[in-house]
């Protein structure tokens, strides 16, 4: 069983994914691991998006949003 990490560009509406070419795993052997990188692409995304200019993670900003895929396929948001 594997946890993958997904980007979703609230912008354009888009999902991608997320992974070496990002500096991240392209998948972890478990949950703890995902969100750990998951909350250091947030920290990535709080430099180059940040916050004051794009809302941040609340329901009206524009900021990229990271998530866990879980193993059954099951989308969870990291915050």
């Amino acid at each position: 069983m594997t946890w993958r990490l997904e980007g979703h560009d609230t912008f354009a509406r888009e999902d991608y994914p997320l992974g070496a070419e990002d500096g991240l795993k392209p998948s972890y052997e478990t949950y703890d691991e995902a969100v750990s990188d998951a909350r250091e692409r947030l920290a990535f995304l709080e430099k180059a998006q940040p916050s004051s200019s794009s809302g941040g993670q609340g329901a009206y900003g524009i900021q990229d949003q990271v998530y866990v895929i879980h193993p059954g396929g099951r989308r969870e948001r990291v915050f």
